[in-house]
């Protein structure tokens, strides 16, 4: 326990503040169950461990953001979010995090079962690399009443994927209520730096003419444009408190267009087009015995620029002359239900019985593309394939509270039956092969040879340019299953002290067992002030797309073009590199803290420490010339480094009533440290293996500090809220590692070429409300109001734009108006 008492030096102040009554809000945070603990008369003022609970209807009202991880951008102390560009699929399903951790180490709940991942997974950008994750951004923002945020670790109470905490979203469940709102709004095209913001990405013939706007090499003072259309309605079932309500939801946002390099001339945001349906269902079967249902579908039309294709044996100058910049397009689906039975025996022990199942449906479609070896015959659209991810989780529940054992004890046990497919489809043929000069797929290279670039002299490439598709090779169709068995205990000791317990048993079909265990506690030192603690071990399995992912694809820079191999886990390529099969990532995390009441003002203090092994990784790119694959590297993943994180949440509230004016103050934040500990690369180079660049990108994962201060104010029909974020400095390492070092005198010397510098920035948000009437509101605001950009880099950049996809964005101003309507 030594090791954890610099824990006592680190603190989070955590606020739990509604912009509601004062007294209606404590009242249903009495009565409500929160993730954390399966005690039903545990709240939040009095858990053990760190949890937030954001009311939904308060953020989405007083805010222009769009979507889920935006929301919780800006209102979570140690969430953070990216939109990427030149990511591939990443740009469609932005990376999520907690606490600096992986996107992957934070398990989602929806109304306390298991939502399924994404079947993505990240290879690019700045963080979640090689990591999957959960798409928040899938569930409607109308359908939420409120969202819990579990801030420890939880694999002992709710299994894998809890190494940095829990996110258990909850559903509407009003009645009798027709709620909505249109929003519409546009960015501030004005980027600062050095260039001309009206030219920019603009004066060119690459970008096809459907581009938004249709201006090209004219000023454009507004894009991205959005309109999001929702609304809820909720019925009462029956004359027992049954309930059925129902969200609609749509998107529509167009392209953002900022100023990029020769070799990426369509840097900015995807366009996405969706369609949100989510219900939630409660029919009592009985004064004790109810069923219950929810889920919904979401569909999302995606589209995003990929790097500029300039000239050479990638161009076909009678298609597209001078060049062109491929876009990748995607059908995106997540389909969910969950359905159980809830009931209460006689003798006061509780049943849960349910069935969650999801699945993540992610097909490429790349337009304004060719395949170069077809030559003038060439399509300029293919079905590249794609990727798909479906989860079945069985539950069975037990619980019981006994107010007679001690000052009160809960006790709680369970099962959990998981089954898990994983699958990558082929694409149309011409998305994927190479022609000879016959026009026929080269399956000989002895014999068939593709066409020469007549100005290069090189040999033409195959596939669809931008992104190639997958192909039978490429397929997979894994499954895998776990069981897994719990208990966990509650005792009030004292009318002072907590103490809980947990304990998880899982057996997974594929890689073995792991038991994980957590000890926690509160103490009440007043009736103010409280002292909490935890100590836990956790896990993260490997997902089935880190172990059987695989796909060949052209890594671009301003050097130029490189084809690059990732190789699945099992593959004899794989294993002829010395890499070992996967295996779960084990951690283990302390936390210790404060929370605190003095009328207006509310507090907690939470300190934390993680440490991870065998974290699995994206290694760098290896030589892969001479085993004759047809790329010139390879690259893997593996349980590659140890981590280990502390850090601080920092959340302080006032809230204060003058006559029929309401003020309210919050500030939130986080403090941040990750250390990069072994790196497990055997014999292989270590700089190759997992270098300073992939270092680099970690890190970025885990900023230093986030701090938030909101200010707001209400009075009868108006309100205001103001809004001051600060996100901290990020460096990272650019394509220059990729160079040879005798270019710059030292390895040092490299480093400090290519290192970019992100400097800290202060983003600041404006939001003005007027009720038109009883039934109806107009907002007006501004996200990003003075239009702030991170710095300007060179290009060598990943992204090929003039800012990497750090945590503050790079898409400038955000000016929304909203009506929002209850009936």
């Amino acid at each position: 326990m030594r090791k954890y008492s610099l824990l006592l030096a680190l603190f989070n102040l955590t606020c739990l503040f509604a912009q509601e009554n004062t007294n209606s809000e404590a009242k249903e945070l009495k009565e409500v169950q929160v993730v954390g603990s399966r005690n039903t008369k545990r709240t939040v003022v009095n858990s053990a461990v760190p949890i937030d609970v954001i009311n939904i209807k308060d953020v989405t009202t007083q805010s222009g953001k769009l979507e889920i991880n935006e929301l919780l951008q800006y209102v979570a102390p140690s969430f953070n979010a990216n939109k990427q560009s030149g990511s591939d699929g990443a740009d469609h399903v932005d990376p999520a995090s907690l606490r600096g951790m992986g996107p992957d180490q934070t398990l989602v709940l929806i109304n306390g079962k298991r939502r399924h991942q994404s079947s993505l997974i990240n290879l690019f950008g700045t963080k979640g690399r090689g990591n999957t994750g959960t798409d928040l951004n899938s569930i409607p923002a109308s359908a939420i009443k409120r969202i819990e945020i579990l801030r420890d670790g939880a694999a002992a109470q709710y299994g894998s994927d809890a190494i940095a905490g829990v996110i258990n979203i909850v559903l509407n469940d009003n009645i009798n209520q027709l709620t909505g709102a249109v929003t519409y709004g546009a960015y501030n095209t004005n980027a600062q730096g050095d260039f001309d913001p009206g030219t920019a990405n603009t004066k060119n013939n690459f970008l096809d003419e459907n581009s938004f706007g249709n201006t090209l090499g004219q000023k454009r003072n507004f894009d991205g444009q959005s309109i999001k259309v929702a609304a809820n309605y909720g019925v009462a079932v029956g004359k027992k408190g049954g309930i059925a309500n129902f969200t609609a939801e749509y998107l529509n946002k167009e392209k953002t267009l900022r100023p990029g390099f020769d070799f990426r001339k369509g840097f900015g945001e995807a366009a996405i087009q969706g369609l949100n349906l989510f219900g939630n269902l409660v029919v009592p079967i009985s004064d004790k015995t109810e069923f219950y249902a929810f889920g919904g579908r979401n569909f999302r039309d995606t589209d995003a620029y990929a790097f500029t294709r300039n000239g050479g044996e990638r161009v076909v100058e009678s298609i597209y002359p001078g060049g062109f910049t491929p876009r990748i397009t995607s059908e995106i689906v997540d389909n969910s239900i969950a359905a159980g039975m809830r009931t209460k025996y006689a003798s006061g022990w509780k049943m849960d019985l349910s069935n969650t199942f999801g699945k993540n449906l992610f097909h490429y479609y790349i337009k304004g593309t060719i395949n170069a070896s077809l030559v003038g015959n060439s399509p300029t659209e293919f079905d590249a394939g794609g990727h798909s991810l479906s989860q079945n989780t069985t539950n069975l529940d037990f619980s019981k509270n006994y107010d007679s054992v001690l000052n009160g004890m809960n006790l709680a046990f369970g099962a959990e039956f998981r089954t898990e497919q994983f699958s990558i489809f082929a694409g149309e043929e011409g998305s994927y092969a190479t022609y000879d000069t016959s026009g026929r797929p080269i399956t000989n290279p002895a014999t068939q040879t593709a066409p020469i670039d007549p100005i290069s002299g090189e040999l033409r490439p195959g596939g669809s340019q931008g992104f190639p598709g997958y192909s039978p090779a490429n397929e997979v169709k894994k499954n895998r299953n776990n069981v897994s068995l719990y208990t966990d205990a509650e005792f009030d000791v004292t009318k002072k002290l907590l103490v809980s317990t947990a304990i998880r048993f899982e057996n997974y079909s594929d890689f073995g067992s792991t038991l994980n265990g957590k000890l926690a506690a509160r103490l009440k030192a007043t009736d103010n002030i409280n002292f909490r603690g935890s100590l836990s071990t956790g896990f993260r399995a490997p997902s089935l797309a880190q172990v059987y992912y695989n796909l060949r694809f052209t890594n671009f820079n301003a050097g130029g073009a490189t084809e690059v191999i990732l190789s699945p886990n099992n593959s004899p390529v794989t294993q002829a590199f010395g890499i070992n099969k996967l295996n779960e990532e084990k951690a283990v995390n302390g936390s210790l803290g404060v929370t605190a009441s003095f009328g207006a003002l509310t507090a907690t203090v939470d300190g934390y420490f993680i440490n991870v092994k065998d974290r699995i990784v994206l290694t760098g790119y290896f030589d892969a010339s001479a085993l004759n694959l047809g790329v010139s590297a390879a690259q893997f993943f593996t349980n590659g480094v140890d981590t280990k994180t502390a850090g601080v949440d920092v959340v302080l509230a006032w809230k204060k009533k003058f006559g029929d004016s309401n003020f309210a103050a919050t500030l939130v934040g986080n403090i941040n440290h990750m250390k990069i500990g072994d790196v497990k690369n055997g014999t292989l180079d270590k700089e190759t293996f997992f270098g300073e660049r992939e270092k680099a990108f970690l890190l970025a994962s885990a900023p230093a500090n986030k701090f938030g201060l909101n200010l707001n104010y209400d009075k009868k029909w108006f309100n205001a809220g103001l809004a001051f974020t600060r996100f901290s400095k990020v460096e990272l390492l650019d394509y220059q590692m990729y160079e040879d070092v005798a270019d710059y005198g030292s390895f040092a010397n490299q480093i400090k070429a290519a290192t970019d510098t992100y400097s800290a920035k202060i983003v600041t948000d404006l939001t003005l409300g007027f009720k038109l009437n009883k039934s109806s509101k107009l907002s007006i605001g501004a996200n990003n109001l003075f239009n702030i950009y991170p710095d300007q880099q060179d290009d060598w950049v990943e992204a090929g734009g003039y800012w990497d996809a750090v945590q503050m964005g790079f898409s400038g101003a955000y000016y929304y108006t909203r009506l929002g309507f209850t009936f």
